[in-house]
């Protein structure tokens, strides 16, 4: 029997509970036992103190082993493994846990006790800075408290030092086992059985600090908290026309601090791993708010990591910086230090996915060393868009070398240690901040570059054409806006975007120039090229979602006719829908499943309070279930329905004596309500109302059901930040397409001049490398994994689905199979398989 142990140690990180579920569920759906352990490490050293005192819930007295009295022998699950709940599913939550399982620290959960740790930020089962595991005797203390209660296998969800701690703690553990058996504190048995302690760690940190994975657990929440504060400061800054000094979280790691820049239209940002090179920064600070300033900017946002240095190593303080701009550009500045609020909130729809996808592959890692004894510990990372497995130690080591590399001055070094997105990342930021002459091309090499949105509305439109501006005027270009898609074109209705004009479009959801789904065709092919050839455009970057796919497929069957078409184009997937094909992301997915979650997050508190309840929740995505799969892994839906499986009145009857057994296993009266999510077009024939009738029908007694069509809210009000900080990397990436596929440009010009930024010689970001010919003048942006590439148009039209309007392949889909094993249908398929 594998026994599993999940803590949390070190500072807490949304994502973190999201984490403990995911191992929960997963370890038990594979037949392990699964405890966790409160209050981290301290929690580990002290572990059960007294016996557990007897509680007026029949829920609270009942022996670890058995399952709850309250569940009828009737009822009881088919295995004893898949207990619903050992102590009262709510304890954790509603911090009952303090009172009711005092000096109780490994605690043996079912499956129904993390049910409501999803959408919870910080960690319901507690965390500390343990001094005593620091200690020998502690750590030995920790050992003999796993030994006595059977537990193989350790899972840690934090920091660096929260990770070194459990590596040590495996590395010591033959010594501890033989200390433990010479003073009689275990039995040779035990000894014998638990002579390898299993560790596996998942990186819980704000600040994404940790190297070789790309996003640490709690990062996207921390940066969603600082998006939204600064936010709200834009509109007091612009009204009275000030300066803010805005301080984030980072004492080794800008991350924060440079996602914070390009997300919410900074001025300037202070980051550890790239200080000023020289002692006079203040001065390029000040030059660049002036010339802000001169262009007509109310506001001013300065932006600085906690741990921001200069070139010798001294702080750079937001005190010190507003003193700066009060005392130079006379400007009125407040200094907002965002603190603690940067930790907490509910978990974003990113870090509630993250978390679980690599609590599942934790428990894989556990059950696969366990058949395998000796291995490395692993860390659970993410590269590329896929769950990894990386040696913690040498993540460890490699981090704690970058704060190395900072103390000593070898900044170059330190930012190779960062992957090469927050690299680009910082010269996109850059790019698009700067007011500097001397990158411009030549004035006979600039070009006049056409911006349109087609389709429907999503979030980070906006922000993608504002980079696209300033990056058109950094280089010299003219950026013209075609408003209102197609039509506009044909209309006329075609203007010049100027730099101030866009300077709070980042933050801005829909689309400021207007869009349609209006397509090129053979009644207005004419008008259109004949527009192209008024306004002199040398090239065009289209953004929007299959609808652009459609239009450039258009223009290849008529190219031939047209000589005004021979220029380059570039498509910029921007959707909700997310169903382009060959990109694993585009524009507005991030913010429509944001949206999805804060909604269902309030239905299912309505499903709750009225006990036994279903909420059949309809989501958009046409023939396309991104937004549905997705929504239910980050919801942590019962029931998850899509278009690219037909649903039948097999599939229908199996999901509702599920939801039937599910509802039977709730305590009385304390059932959490269910969600079940399906797209709109998931079937003709099963429509919302009549899934909600038949819930109905079939529930009573049990159960009641609601239906929720969530519609065009789904498009978002406010972008995410990951579509913004997206936004802007990938239209500066299209912009530099359209100078490589232009005729007018000499390619000698493509060399990635030097930007100046206080002192620090940064260039260019750094353009793709792409196997395009160079006849392939129209292509579109994908996203694979952590690789930026350009498709050409005829491997794009390859892979796309015309009739159903999406890509061939779905990467996303085999989240089906997560949604049902969080769902808990697996655990059953498991008890069927036993019985």
């Amino acid at each position: 029997m594998i026994r599993i142990a999940v803590l949390t140690s070190g500072g807490d990180s949304a994502g973190m509970n999201a984490a403990v579920r995911s191992v929960v569920r997963t370890g038990i759906s594979k037949l392990c036992e699964v405890y966790v352990v409160r209050e981290g490490y301290e929690g580990l050293v002290r572990g059960n103190e007294a016996p557990k005192e007897q509680s007026k819930k029949d829920s609270l007295v009942i022996p670890q082993s058995d399952p709850p009295r309250w569940l009828k022998t009737s009822d009881r699950p088919l295995s004893a493994n898949f207990t619903s709940t050992y102590f009262g599913a709510d304890s954790l939550k509603d911090g009952e846990a303090d009172s009711e399982l005092k000096g109780q620290h490994i605690i043996r959960v079912g499956w129904d006790d993390v049910g409501p740790f999803l959408s919870e930020g910080g960690t319901l089962i507690g965390t500390q800075r343990s001094q005593s595991f620091r200690q020998l005797e502690g750590r030995r203390k920790a050992a003999h408290n796993l030994i006595i209660h059977g537990i193989n296998a350790l899972v840690v969800c934090g920091g660096d030092g929260s990770l070194t701690g459990a590596d040590k703690l495996r590395a010591e553990w033959p010594e501890h086992v033989k200390a433990l058996l010479a003073s009689n504190e275990i039995s040779s048995a035990q000894a014998k059985n638990y002579d390898q302690l299993i560790i596996v760690g998942l990186v819980g940190s704000i600040d994404n600090d940790m190297a070789l994975t790309d996003v640490t657990i709690g990062a996207p929440t921390a940066l969603h908290r600082i998006c939204e504060s600064i936010d709200n400061i834009s509109s007091t800054a612009s009204s009275h026309s000030r300066a803010f000094v805005v301080e984030v979280m980072g004492r080794n790691c800008g991350w924060l601090a440079l996602m914070a820049g390009m997300s919410s239209g900074a001025d300037y940002v202070f980051i550890p791993e790239k200080p000023p090179a020289y002692d006079d920064w203040e001065h390029e600070l000040c030059e660049a708010l002036r010339r802000h300033r001169e262009m007509g900017k109310r506001k001013s946002i300065v932006i600085v990591a906690e741990g921001a240095i200069d070139k010798n190593l001294q702080p750079i303080k937001a005190d010190y910086i507003a003193s700066i701009l009060t005392d130079r550009l006379k400007l009125d500045t407040r200094v907002t230090t965002l603190g603690h609020t940067q930790r907490g909130g509910k978990p974003c729809a990113y870090d509630r996915i993250l978390a679980t996808l690599q609590g599942i592959e934790a428990v894989e890692a556990v059950l696969e060393l366990s058949r395998n004894p000796g291995g490395e510990s692993p860390l659970i990372g993410l590269r590329e868009n896929q769950i990894i497995r990386v040696p913690l130690m040498q993540a460890v080591e490699t981090t704690q070398a970058l704060a190395k590399a900072i103390a000593n001055k070898d900044f170059k070094h330190a930012m190779s240690l960062r992957d090469t997105v927050y690299r680009n990342s910082f010269d996109a930021f850059a790019a698009t901040t700067r007011l500097d002459e001397r990158i411009k091309l030549p004035a006979p090499q600039r070009m006049r570059i056409g911006i349109i949105h087609i389709g429907a509305p999503a979030g980070g439109m906006n922000a993608a054409t504002r980079t696209a501006v300033r990056y058109c005027l950094t280089r010299g270009h003219t950026p013209l806006a075609i408003f209102n898609s197609w039509t506009g074109l044909l209309d006329g209705h075609v203007e010049e975007l100027g730099w101030l004009r866009v300077d709070q479009w980042t933050t801005r959801g829909g689309s400021e120039l207007g869009t349609n789904r209006q397509l090129p065709c053979a009644e207005n092919i004419e008008e259109i090229v004949a527009r192209i050839k008024m306004f002199k455009l040398d090239g065009l970057l289209l953004i929007g979602g299959f609808e652009v796919l459609r239009s450039l497929k258009f223009f290849d069957e008529v190219k031939s006719q047209y000589k005004e078409l021979d220029i380059p184009m570039v498509h910029l997937p921007a959707t909700i829908s997310n169903n382009v094909p060959l990109t694993e992301w585009s524009l507005g997915s991030d913010t429509s499943i944001n949206v999805l979650v804060e909604a269902c997050d309030a239905i299912r508190q309505s499903a709750s309070a009225s006990r036994s309840r279903v909420f059949v929740v309809e989501t958009q995505g046409g023939e396309c279930g991104y937004i549905a799969m997705l929504g239910a892994l980050a919801t942590g839906a019962a029931v998850v329905h899509t278009p690219e499986i037909p649903i039948g009145l097999e599939q229908i009857t199996k999901d509702v004596q599920f939801l039937k057994r599910r509802f039977m296993a709730d305590r009385k009266g304390r059932s959490l309500g269910r969600l079940l999510i399906r797209s709109d077009k998931a079937s003709k024939t099963y429509t919302n109302e009549s899934m909600t009738r038949i819930l109905n029908e079939e529930g009573r007694g049990l159960f009641d059901a609601r239906q929720v069509s969530l519609g065009h809210t789904l498009q978002g009000a406010i972008p995410s930040p990951r579509d913004r900080t997206r936004a802007v990397g990938l239209s500066i990436q299209c912009i530099a397409f359209l100078e490589r596929h232009c005729s007018k440009v000499n390619p000698s010009e493509l060399r990635s001049p030097t930007i100046p930024m206080a002192n620090r010689n940064t260039s260019l970001p750094t353009v793709e490398r792409v196997s395009l010919d160079a006849e392939d003048k129209w292509a579109t942006i994908v996203i694979t994994g952590s690789e930026i590439r350009f498709a050409n148009l005829k491997e794009m039209v390859e892979n796309a689905d015309f009739v159903n309007r999406r890509g061939r392949h779905a990467w996303w889909f085999d989240f089906k199979n997560v949604v049902e094993i969080m769902a808990g249908k697996k655990q059953e398929d498991i008890c069927s398989i036993q019985a």
